[in-house]
């Protein structure tokens, strides 16, 4: 089968495990001299179409269970999925940080904090973008005598590489795991630039996992309320200044909830304070609608969400004026809404025309006063807050308008320095 290379089994010992009894076989090639390992459920001798997974090596995954990768996870669920068959191998390779070691692997962690994705880091240090090789895999297999394998992978160049070494693989077996905001970096590499068997659409983590459970409302869009706060619940230190309170890793996670919503609502003063954008920049995915509640129609003409490809919805009862000419030519569409409570829009009406407009899910970021009136007004399901570890003596999240609300099984998790809370809004307390 190769030349040269080959395997010897130096011990085996029965394994329990919480996926159930295995045999641990360890081996050595005759060349690097690392004890590579065999976890065997079953007799595989001469069986065809063996539940096989070829795991590489992840210290940092599969020991310290980093939140980094996936790779803790997929082990983990490759044993319960032979398991449940009954019988089945994980090859266990010593072939860390995709074959270029700890040491250079943690060099390339370093890189990719600076900005560069896993493949990039890799050719920065002057490796490969995966070193791997499988032929002690190959060896393994064959010394256990499985004839052809089910493999258990999301990954083409390893099926690819195992046919070569004369692995017949009969099947694919997905590996489908949970992810969070720190691998889902990792995970979109894999998919966009390794060509692995996922499609970005189904790559989802715990929070938006839970959102899919929640109901669409009839005659409303499904309202979320997504905003950072300080400890001390303040959300700037002063009105009309704009102030980044998230980490990188819950800002990730912010585009990712945006990518999940239909629309993007925001209060007219953040577009005067911030001139956001409102679309989704830190990874692949569309943008959803963004819309402005403006009463006096305050837009300004040359506000960079003009610039997007899909051109924002401004709801105002101010339409017919000069300004509303002009944001019409640059492509806004005008909503025209009646004036409700305080003289501002009536955000009731409002969200029954986003509703029918097609509109089924909209997060709602901003600022203060829209918070507050969304809250005031019950108008609100989930909310999703970010908590950074500061303390500012600054502008409330929310104000005396909104209702005290309960939040009901609230889900905790820190991302990276910040700790983030998603919860259902319980109006009936």
């Amino acid at each position: 089968m190769v030349n040269k290379l080959s395997v010897q089994r130096m011990a085996s010992a029965r394994v329990p495990v919480d996926q159930g009894e295995f045999f641990l076989h360890l081996y050595r090639n005759n060349l690097d001299g690392l004890d590579h390992l065999a976890f065997v459920r079953g007799d595989l001798s001469a069986k065809e179409d063996v539940p096989t997974r070829i795991h590489s090596e992840c210290f940092t995954g599969d020991v310290l269970g980093s939140l980094r990768c996936d790779c803790g996870p997929q082990l983990h669920e490759a044993l319960s999925i032979i398991a449940r068959r009954g019988s089945g191998v994980v090859v266990y390779l010593r072939q860390e940080g995709r074959g270029i070691g700890l040491l250079e692997k943690l060099r390339a962690y370093n890189l990719q904090d600076e900005g560069f994705d896993t493949v990039d880091a890799n050719l920065r240090l002057g490796h490969p973008a995966d070193a791997r090789e499988y032929t002690t895999a190959a060896l393994i297999l064959e010394d256990l005598g499985v004839r052809s394998i089910d493999l258990i992978t999301n990954n083409p160049h390893k099926i690819d590489s195992l046919r070569d070494l004369g692995i017949k693989v009969s099947s694919r077996l997905p590996l489908e795991v949970q992810i969070g905001p720190e691998s889902h970096p990792y995970m979109q590499t894999k998919i966009l630039r390794m060509q692995h068997m996922l499609k970005p659409g189904e790559l989802r983590d715990e929070m938006e996992s839970w959102l899919d459970a929640r109901p669409i409302p009839e005659n409303r869009p499904l309202i979320t309320l997504a905003f950072a706060q300080s400890l001390d619940g303040s959300i700037a230190q002063e009105a009309g200044r704009p102030l980044l309170l998230s980490g990188p890793q819950s800002q990730m996670l912010t585009h990712r909830l945006r990518r999940w919503h239909d629309g993007i609502l925001v209060g007219i003063g953040t577009v005067l304070a911030d001139d956001p954008q409102l679309t989704v920049r830190l990874l692949p995915g569309r943008s959803p609608r963004p819309i402005v509640v403006d009463s006096r129609l305050r837009f300004p003409v040359e506000a960079r969400m003009l610039e997007n490809d899909l051109k924002p919805w401004i709801a105002t009862a101010s339409g017919a004026s000069r300004r509303g000419e002009m944001l019409k030519d640059r492509g806004a569409n005008l909503l025209e809404v009646k004036m409700g409570p305080e003289g501002r829009v009536d955000l009731g009406q409002l969200l029954q025309r986003l509703r029918h407009q097609g509109v089924e899910r909209l997060m709602v970021e901003g600022g203060a006063t829209v918070l507050s009136a969304f809250l005031g007004q019950q108008l609100a399901d989930v909310a999703v807050v970010t908590i950074a570890p500061r303390f500012l003596g600054g502008l409330p999240a929310v104000s005396r308008q909104a209702q005290p609300t309960r939040l009901s099984n609230a889900v905790w998790k820190p991302v990276g320095e910040d700790m983030v809370v998603w919860a259902e809004l319980d109006w009936r307390s």
